[in-house]
Parts: structure tokens; C-alpha cells; sequence
């Protein structure tokens, strides 16, 4: 992705690519905690969605959903700093793939004791986790299989398919309420979003880079004359906790519940290899055959690793790349500085609830811009991908189409087993397989077949054909 004509992302006199540049503590420690805010109601929505199914109590409910910041915090360092032949070294943020919930649920509705519904869950993360990690290798020699053309679609989707989830959040915190899409609630979604794009546009320097930070935090402070901020979280929350290994019980292993969180793993790699591969355009350090590996190993041994401390399956979050491309604050050290308030809201509760203090229609507001941002890197990308060629707008108009189809039709995949639907449910996964394909027969069969240019997509191509 080409620089934008003024790039404010400092470059170090020494020649040091800006993803591994330390900035100044204070920078590095506020830009981490924007991450963490981006993404922190998608690191607790599964606990507390798996766990509402288990029927924990309160107190079980709040151990889970720490146990799950502190993995995050853990496979996020994975991923950023790196060790051996595992991490990335990107700027990304880890946590609990929303992948794996419905096969979670339903391993918790085939358990005849619910008490052990979360062992089982742990035990199929384990194998699954394990399992990943040995074929990362293999998986990532796909990647001469994602040019421009595979890539840009991808991002665009990663970017259009989480804008549904700011959507909702604007609307309230529970779908059931009556007040649910009231005007009070999308108005401090719009407010935000205002104060956001204000900031940026009448700010420079370090308050513009964080403006979606500041954004949120004056969004919270608005909305507590309208009684949509909930403090109970923090006066009722522990101060010092820790995730006791096997806290629920040891793992079992199941087969059927394996062969599920393996398909789990399966979409969660190929989703990790699409973010990779927009961050590192992100970022301008494309991502090759051996980052992509070393980054799917420390998602993969995360997820391993994280049952014992009471975590479910670990994955890259994309929204945290809408993020990076808005701030143009490209240091992995800002995001492994996320990881260790990740680490800290596992330890402390009541840190942990601070955060949970932002009302979910301040992060609708904060979200529009986040995830608008990935699809717009995505659509950059498209620009330099050869669309004058026939075969890549069929590749992108085909692959877009199947992609959206879980967000314009949710009920479109009804008929299928339980089992696709993990796969078929996932824009990102769906999109990212067909732009392979279609690549691969576009692109990559028959290369010595002429590609008609098009001036326009909608133009036959016959025109510009070759006279013979």
C-alpha cells in the first residue's frame, strides 16, 4: 500500500522500520491502551456468552472473563515481541476468536453435566491448538496464492464484516431491552463518531494519533447523565485475582468435540493469515512465507497454552488493524504494551472493569472508524491490483458477493450442518477461499491464455480485444 501524501509515522534516523521502533513510554502506554479499548468487548463476549450457557455463577462468570484478558495478554506478547520461530513480530493484538463460540455453545449443550462442559472445551482447544501449531508450516505456503487482487478483497471484507459489530454496539448493550436503537443511545454512538473525526481533523501530532482514545473517553463522559454508564462493575470487582490453572477441571478430550475446534482452528488460521497479510500492507512490511508461519504458530500455541489458565481459542483481532491504519502508529512494542494491560486486567479485576465501564454505544461510534479504516486499506490495496484486467474484477465482484452474503442474509446457510456453518458463517473465511480459487483458475491455470482488458467493469472487454 503506498504512503499517504503526508505520513506521519516518524522514521528513525538510523534506518529502523517503524514496526520496530520504541516510542516514548507514555506514547507507547496510551497508544496500548486505544488497543485494548478497541478490542476488549470482543475479548470478554465469549466467556460471558459460553459461560451464561454453563450457568456460572457471578463470581465463576468474572474468573473466566479475566482468565480470558490474561491469555490474550499472553499470546498477544507471542505474537508482537516473539520468541524463536514463533510471532509474527506485527502489531497485533490476540484474544478469543468469536469463531469458536457457537461450537462451544454446542459442546456445552451435548454435555450431559455441565459441569463439565468447560474441561471438554479446554481439552478440544488443547488438541486443536497443538495440532495448528504443527501444520503452520504447511499452511503458510499458500501465501504465493494471495497477491494484490486476493489480498485487497480480503481486507475490504475483514473491514465491511466488523461493521455490523459497531453498528450493534450502537444500539445498546442489550438486543432484548426496550431501549434497545433508541435515539439516546445511536445519539452517543454519532456524538463519539463526531468527536472523533473532529479530533482529527483540528489536532495534530500525538492527540491525533490517539483521538480515538480521547473520543472514547469523552463519549463515556457524556453518556453518564443518560444512565448508560454502569459503574457497578468496578465497585463490586476484586482488586488482586489470578487465573488458577484447570480452575473448572482438568481437560477432556472428546472426540467430536476435537474434530469442531479443529474445523474452529482451520477458519481461525485462514482469518489470521487474511490479517497478516493487511497488516503487513498496513504497515509497509509485507508479509511473507515465514512471518505468516511465525505468526501462526504464536496464535496456535497460544491457543494451546491458553486452557491452562482457563482461556479459550486465541486469534489475531482485526479490528486493531483499522486502528493501526487510522493512527499510522505502526510500533509492535505500543501493542505488546496492550498485551501487558491485557496481562493486568487478568490480575486485577477491578482494572479490567474500567475499561467494561465504556457503554457499548461510545464503542459503536469509535468502531465505525476503526473497522471503515480496514476496508478502505483494503480498497487501496484493489487499486494496484490489476483491476483493468477482466478476470481480476470477476475475481473481486465474485469473491465480495459471497463474502457478504452472511451479513446481508444470516439465514442463508439455515439448511447446512452445524459443522459448515462454522466455515459458511464467516465472511472473511468464505470470501478469502473463493478469491483463492478464483485466483488460482483466473490466474494461475492456462497462463498462457490472453486476459482481456476492461476500461470499466461493466464494459464486454470485446472492444479492447487484440485484432487478429
Amino acid at each position: 500500500m503506498s504512503a499517504s501524501p503526508v505520513d506521519e509515522t516518524p522514521v528513525h534516523p538510523q534506518g529502523i522500520h517503524p514496526v520496530d521502533e520504541k516510542l516514548p513510554a507514555l506514547k507507547m502506554a496510551t497508544s496500548g491502551l486505544q488497543h485494548v479499548a478497541a478490542m476488549y468487548a470482543g475479548v470478554v463476549a465469549p466467556p460471558l456468552i459460553v459461560g451464561a450457557a454453563v450457568g456460572l455463577s457471578a463470581t465463576d462468570l468474572t474468573f473466566l472473563t479475566g482468565a480470558c484478558l490474561f491469555t490474550a495478554g499472553l499470546a498477544t506478547f507471542l505474537q508482537t515481541l516473539g520468541i524463536w520461530k514463533i510471532g509474527a513480530r506485527l502489531p497485533f493484538v490476540n484474544g478469543v476468536t468469536f469463531a469458536g463460540v457457537a461450537p462451544m455453545t454446542a459442546i456445552v449443550a451435548s454435555a450431559k453435566d455441565k459441569s463439565d462442559a468447560l474441561p471438554m472445551i479446554f481439552g478440544a482447544v488443547i488438541v486443536a491448538g497443538l495440532l495448528g501449531f504443527l501444520a503452520a508450516p504447511v499452511f503458510c505456503k499458500a501465501i504465493r496464492f494471495f497477491p494484490p487482487v486476493v489480498t485487497g478483497t480480503v481486507i475490504t471484507l475483514i473491514g465491511v464484516s466488523l461493521l455490523p459489530v459497531a453498528f450493534a454496539w450502537a444500539q445498546g448493550p442489550d438486543p432484548a431491552a426496550h431501549d434497545y436503537g433508541s435515539g439516546t443511545y445511536l445519539g452517543l454512538a454519532a456524538a463519539t463518531l463526531v468527536i472523533v473525526l473532529l479530533l482529527r481533523r483540528f489536532t495534530r501530532g500525538f492527540v491525533k494519533q490517539i483521538a480515538v482514545l480521547l473520543g472514547m473517553i469523552a463519549g463515556t463522559v457524556l453518556a453518564i447523565p443518560f444512565g448508560a454508564v454502569d459503574f457497578d462493575a468496578v465497585t463490586h470487582a476484586d482488586v488482586v485475582g489470578f487465573p488458577t490453572p484447570f480452575h473448572f477441571g482438568a481437560p477432556q478430550f472428546h472426540i467430536a468435540a476435537i474434530l469442531s475446534m479443529c474445523v474452529v482452528m482451520v477458519v481461525s488460521m485462514t482469518e489470521s493469515t487474511a490479517d497478516m497479510l493487511a497488516l503487513g500492507e498496513v504497515v509497509e512490511r509485507p508479509s511473507d512465507e515465514r512471518t505468516i508461519a511465525a505468526g501462526l504458530r504464536a496464535d496456535t500455541l497460544g491457543s494451546a497454552l491458553s486452557p491452562l489458565f482457563n482461556g479459550f481459542m486465541c486469534s489475531a483481532f482485526a479490528q486493531n488493524i483499522g486502528l493501526v491504519a487510522m493512527t499510522r502508529i505502526r510500533s509492535r512494542f505500543v501493542v505488546a504494551f496492550g498485551g501487558g494491560f491485557l496481562v493486568l486486567m487478568g490480575l486485577c479485576p477491578m482494572a479490567a472493569s474500567l475499561i467494561a465501564v465504556v457503554p457499548r454505544p461510545v464503542l459503536g461510534g469509535a468502531g465505525v472508524v476503526l473497522f471503515g479504516s480496514v476496508a478502505a486499506s483494503g480498497i487501496q490495496t484493489l487499486v494496484r491490483a490489476g483491476l483493468h484486467k477482466d478476470d481480476n474484477i470477476m475475481i473481486v465482484a465474485v469473491s465480495l458477493a459471497v463474502g457478504i452474503i452472511p451479513i446481508t442474509a444470516p439465514e442463508f446457510y439455515q439448511a447446512f450442518p452445524d459443522t459448515a456453518k462454522i466455515v459458511l458463517d464467516s465472511g472473511i473465511s468464505t470470501g478469502c477461499v473463493t478469491a483463492v480459487v478464483l485466483n488460482v483458475l483466473f490466474n494461475h491455470l492456462g497462463r498462457g491464455r490472453q486476459t482481456e482488458e476492461v476500461a470499466h467493469p461493466m464494459e464486454s472487454g470485446e472492444e479492447l480485444a487484440p485484432a487478429h
